[in-house]
């Protein structure tokens, strides 16, 4: 799998219909706070098309892509962190994914109620973040306080924690989440024991109507969303998530009609992709065995022998050398006799560090 994506916002801000854009669902949205209690919960295949271009050249019987798991989340309220709404049962779903996106309403709809009563997205986003610091706060305090009774009696490991966690501390009550705190990795190891909301990689996904892609209504309301994440270091992304929903189950050729006539390059799913493996720091590589194509999903810096553990623990265990070549060499090679003949097929050793596009071929002892 790729990674998984938490959906996270007040409640109408539309996650359950970009749920459904995002994964060709059709999970009830309805227009009242909490219709979704127990998480909507969808594997999708991640678009690529160098999987695709890899594909039509070899013609494989089996093609298989990475994956993006998306977790819709029951909408926040002001004072979750404290039990309003469903309280600590929204925010303990959120500890299982890998990235957040914070879901932002920006659209305007007379039937669909706002929670609190105008359409203010930078408010909105506050709200959200303030929940998730409050919810961090409250794990800070209750390990720290653990970790000062060790202190006491001379754990210096847990002393050293408790300066960290003070810090910590003391950076959460200031409205600052986890994230944006600079620490050594040897501290930020020391705080696996935390589970922090707000360590989490995360970005925003503005949730427009299509009279907002352009014009003057676009810079009204979105100008000051963009503002508020800006000074977070948030990504923004943003998606007509009902226009998505209805495209979803349209044939390819008729979604990319429809996209260039509003103006968008690519799907929703695709840019939150791209925003979900800049932020993880992922990439995609892939091999060619028997008669399959597939897609692998590693972190940056990951060594060849350790993408092979992936694929197979024997193959990482037995490990001789790996075959790489770009994927795109090996398109334009039109078959791997000719890269060899070529030598743009290269040999590496275990050390050698994936990267994203790559064709592997693991050669290992059974």
């Amino acid at each position: 799998m790729g990674f998984s994506c938490g959906l996270v916002g007040l409640p109408n801000a539309g996650k359950t219909t970009l749920f459904n854009a995002l994964s060709k669902s059709q999970a009830p949205a309805e227009s009242y706070p909490f219709c979704t209690v127990d998480p909507n919960r969808a594997v999708v295949a991640i678009p690529d098309e160098r999987l695709s271009a890899l594909a039509n050249l070899l013609k494989p019987q089996k093609v298989t892509p990475t994956t993006l798991e998306i977790i819709d989340i029951a909408g926040l309220v002001k004072g979750a962190s404290q039990g309003e709404g469903l309280g600590n049962q929204f925010l303990a779903h959120i500890q299982e994914v890998d990235v957040v996106a914070q879901v932002v309403r920006c659209f305007e709809e007379k039937n669909v109620a706002h929670p609190y009563g105008e359409i203010q997205p930078a408010q909105d986003l506050e709200v959200v973040e303030y929940e998730l610091i409050m919810r961090d706060v409250q794990m800070v305090e209750r390990r720290l306080e653990k970790q000062q009774k060790l202190a006491r009696v001379g754990d210096k490991a847990a002393a050293t924690e408790c300066q960290i966690l003070q810090q910590l501390l003391h950076h959460l009550n200031q409205g600052h989440a986890a994230r944006s705190l600079r620490l050594e990795p040897e501290a930020l190891a020391q705080l696996s024991q935390v589970p922090l909301l707000t360590l989490k990689p995360c970005f925003v996904v503005a949730n427009i109507s299509e009279g907002q892609l352009a014009g003057p209504e676009r810079q009204h309301v979105i100008g000051p969303l963009e503002e508020a994440c800006r000074r977070r270091d948030l990504k923004l992304v943003e998606v007509v998530a009902r226009t998505e929903a209805e495209l979803a189950f349209m044939a390819e050729e008729e979604q990319q009609l429809f996209r260039r006539e509003l103006g968008l390059e690519n799907s929703g799913l695709e840019r939150v992709v791209s925003v979900g493996y800049r932020l993880l720091d992922l990439v995609t590589f892939y091999t060619v065995v028997g008669t399959e194509v597939r897609a692998w999903t590693v972190k940056q810096g990951t060594s060849v022998v350790r993408a092979a553990g992936k694929i197979h623990t024997d193959m990482e265990r037995g490990f001789i050398k790996a075959e790489v070549i770009n994927w795109r060499q090996l398109v334009e090679c039109a078959s791997e006799a000719a890269a060899r003949e070529k030598g743009v097929l290269r040999i590496e050793g275990r050390d050698y560090q994936v990267q994203d596009g790559d064709v592997i071929h693991i050669r290992f002892r059974a």
